[in-house]
C-alpha cells in the first residue's frame, strides 16, 4: 500500500509537467557573495534532455516565486545550432533560485550587449554592454598619427547602448551626458591587451586584419579578431583573440590563441598602461589580480582598469610605464583572462578601494560559479 501511494504521488506530481511540456531549473549560489545581474550558461543539450520538444521560438523562463519572466538568450557561438541557454539572474549569498521553462510567448527584453565592425572609422571594431564600452584598432589606422597598439576604453554613465550614436555623431571625445572616450592608448597595451614578451620586450603585432561575430546580444556578444603572422624574436607567430562580453558586467572574457611551430611555451604579458601623474597600482601576483586607478582628470574624472586571472601567473611587474602580468602560452591553446574598466562618474565605483574590491569579488564569481540543476 505504501509503495502504491508513493507511485501515485510521483505520477500526480510529474504528469502535469510532462503534459504541459516544461522543465525546472534549480540555481544554487555556493559563494558567500551577492551576485547582481550575472549571466549564466546552461548547455542546450541539458535543456533538451529535460524538455526534448521545446520550441526555440516559443518558450519563456519563469521565476517560480514571482511568476515574472527572466531574460534569456540562445547562444550559438558561431555554430548553426543552439549551443547554450544564457540567463541573467541576481542571487543573494548562499541562496537558491527556482525557475521554470514553459511553452509561452517570451517577453521582449532590452538588448544589453552589442559589437560591430566600424569601417567608417578606419576599421575599428567596437563592443559594449550596459555598463562600459571598448574598441580595438584595425589595419586602416596603421601608419597614421592616430595609430595605437592596445585596447581602448569608452567610459559610460548610462545603461543604454551608445556605440552607434557616438560614431554617427563623430564627437565621442566630449561627454554629452552619457560618457566619452578620453582614455589614451598610444603605443602600449592600453586597457588589458596581451602580447608576446621576449628579451625584456613586448613584441607587438600589427592591428587586427579579420573579424567574425559569433553572437550579438541581447545578453552576450562574442567575436573574434585575427592577426597576421609577425616576428617574435626568431619565431613566426599568428594570433586569434576571442572576446565575450556579458550584460551587467564591468569585465569580460578574453581568449587569446597563439600559433607557432615550436613546442616550447611562449611568454606573454597582459598590460595596463600607467599615466605620468600618480595613480593607484595594485598587483596581486598570488591571487592573480591586477588593477589600476588612474590619476584624476580635472575635467573627465577617473577611470579604473583591471584584469583577473584564473590560470597560474608567472610574474607581475611595473615596467616601462605599464603594469604587466606574465603568463605562458602553448601553441593553439588559448590564454584566458578577464579585463575591464569602470568610470567614477558612472557612480558605481568612486575609489580605488571600491574598484579593487570588485575585481576580487568578480574573481570569486568565476571560481565559484552558480550550480545548475535541470529536471
Amino acid at each position: 500500500m505504501k509503495k502504491y501511494c508513493l507511485c501515485l504521488f510521483w505520477i500526480l506530481f510529474t504528469l502535469p509537467l510532462l503534459v504541459a511540456g516544461q522543465a525546472r531549473i534549480q540555481l544554487d549560489n555556493p559563494a558567500a557573495i551577492q551576485r547582481s545581474e550575472e549571466v549564466i550558461s546552461i548547455p542546450w543539450k541539458t535543456i533538451l534532455s529535460a524538455y526534448p520538444d521545446i520550441d526555440t521560438a516559443y518558450f519563456a523562463v519563469i521565476h517560480t516565486a514571482s511568476k515574472k519572466q527572466v531574460p534569456y538568450q540562445l547562444e550559438y557561438n558561431g555554430h548553426p545550432t543552439v549551443q547554450n541557454l544564457l540567463l541573467q539572474v541576481s542571487m543573494e549569498a548562499k541562496s537558491r533560485l527556482e525557475l521554470q521553462i514553459k511553452k509561452a510567448k517570451p517577453l521582449s527584453f532590452p538588448v544589453k550587449t552589442y559589437c560591430r565592425y566600424v569601417p567608417e572609422r578606419k576599421d575599428d571594431f567596437a563592443w559594449e554592454n550596459d555598463r562600459i564600452a571598448f574598441r580595438a584598432y584595425g589595419k586602416a589606422l596603421e601608419n597614421t598619427v592616430e595609430d595605437a597598439y592596445g585596447l581602448d576604453v569608452w567610459v559610460k554613465r548610462t545603461r543604454e547602448l551608445v556605440l552607434d550614436n557616438r560614431y554617427q555623431k563623430g564627437d565621442y571625445h566630449n561627454d554629452h551626458g552619457d560618457g566619452m572616450d578620453y582614455y589614451h592608448v598610444g603605443f602600449s597595451l592600453g586597457a588589458g591587451n596581451i602580447a608576446p614578451y621576449l628579451e625584456d620586450s613586448i613584441w607587438y603585432s600589427h592591428n587586427y586584419r579579420n573579424w567574425k561575430i559569433l553572437d550579438n546580444g541581447p545578453l552576450r556578444s562574442t567575436f573574434q579578431l585575427e592577426f597576421d603572422t609577425w616576428n617574435v624574436g626568431s619565431k613566426k607567430v599568428k594570433a586569434v583573440k576571442t572576446f565575450s562580453i556579458d550584460a551587467g558586467a564591468q569585465l569580460h572574457k578574453v581568449e587569446s590563441a597563439y600559433f607557432f611551430d615550436e613546442h616550447q611555451a611562449l611568454p606573454v604579458v597582459v598590460g595596463i598602461v600607467k599615466r605620468a601623474q600618480p595613480g593607484v597600482s595594485w598587483l596581486n601576483e598570488q591571487e592573480g589580480l591586477a588593477g589600476y586607478w588612474e590619476p584624476k582628470d580635472s575635467l573627465n574624472g577617473t577611470t579604473g582598469v583591471g584584469c583577473v586571472f584564473l590560470q597560474p601567473v608567472k610574474n607581475m611587474m611595473s615596467r616601462n610605464g605599464q603594469l604587466l602580468t606574465m603568463l605562458e602560452a602553448k601553441s593553439g591553446v588559448p590564454v584566458v583572462y578577464y579585463r575591464g574598466a569602470a568610470w567614477d562618474k558612472a557612480g558605481r565605483f568612486t575609489s580605488a578601494d571600491e574598484w579593487f574590491k570588485h575585481l576580487r569579488q568578480y574573481q570569486q564569481q568565476l571560481k565559484y560559479p552558480i550550480r545548475v540543476t535541470v529536471h
